[in-house]
């Protein structure tokens, strides 16, 4: 298939590892190891991955993170994706676990590697876009004491995977400030304003704000201030919950002060436009 071979082309994930949640002997749920006449003889709910998953997404919901997990493994173990993907994001943030990136990476490569050719238009595809985009992020630093060195260039093939099969607004954000910066790409502000505007038109807040900064300016692109103030003022109103995103609103900020009368009111007739096709 065309992906899975462009895929093993390009981004080649072995590192030497064993993964875990290939070679680690079942769980069961309450946490023993089972074997083949343990499951023969179990339950109905541990024979199916399915059932599993559903149990520990509603442990999770409960707040039982120690069942979650037991139920979460036994569906990882048998390959269920988005099993797969919350134990990377519980092992990354340290969520009811030890917080653990180098499991949490080795459950995204996981993803990775057997799901790439999934139907990007399918149910799941969103967890395998952003385990893409987590491996991204561990490529372009690395995991301390571990052997997943820093790869910018690897992180940007992540990315650009992730951004151009999945066609996922994170990916297209984090891939375009790889080429803004020319960090494991190269330095090319036209290009990156390119993905920011296919990730802005998708509602990823901090996209709509740096093609909105870059517009605005006419930084390696056309000026076009009142549509690069309408983008700012969508970005500054998504961010406004997210302490972490302050840098949008200074932007913003900006903008605005150094705008004219009639930017501002062309500003807002996009703005309205914009929001007319969202309803539609």
């Amino acid at each position: 298939m065309r992906t899975a071979d462009a895929y093993l082309r390009l981004a080649t994930l072995s590192v030497g590892l064993t993964l875990a949640v290939v070679a680690a002997p079942a769980l069961a749920f309450d946490g023993t190891k089972s074997d083949d006449d343990v499951v023969a003889a179990a339950p109905p709910a541990l024979k199916s991955m399915d059932e599993a998953f559903r149990s520990g997404a509603h442990w999770l919901k409960t707040g039982d993170k120690v069942k979650a997990l037991h139920s979460l493994e036994y569906a990882a173990e048998r390959g269920h994706a988005v099993a797969q993907w919350k134990l990377g994001r519980m092992y990354q943030a340290g969520d009811g676990v030890a917080q653990d990136d180098l499991k949490a990476f080795e459950y995204f490569r996981s993803i990775a590697a057997n799901h790439a050719d999934d139907n990007p238009d399918g149910p799941q595809a969103r967890f395998v876009a952003s385990a893409f985009v987590a491996l991204g992020h561990y490529y372009l630093e690395g995991i301390p004491n571990t052997k997943i060195k820093a790869e910018p260039e690897r992180a940007r093939q992540m990315f650009d995977y992730a951004a151009s099969y999945f066609r996922d607004a994170d990916a297209q954000y984090y891939l375009a400030r790889l080429y803004l910066n020319g960090n494991g790409a190269p330095h090319d502000p036209r290009t990156a304003a390119r993905w920011f505007g296919l990730s802005a038109q998708k509602g990823q807040c901090k996209a709509q704000a740096m093609l909105g900064a870059m517009l605005f300016a006419g930084d390696h692109v056309p000026r076009q201030a009142a549509r690069g103030l309408m983008w700012l003022t969508l970005a500054k109103d998504a961010s406004r919950a997210s302490p972490d995103e302050t840098w949008v609103a200074k932007l913003y900020d900006s903008a605005y002060a150094q705008s004219t009368e009639d930017e501002r009111a062309l500003a807002l007739v996009y703005l309205k436009r914009w929001m007319e096709s969202r309803r539609e």
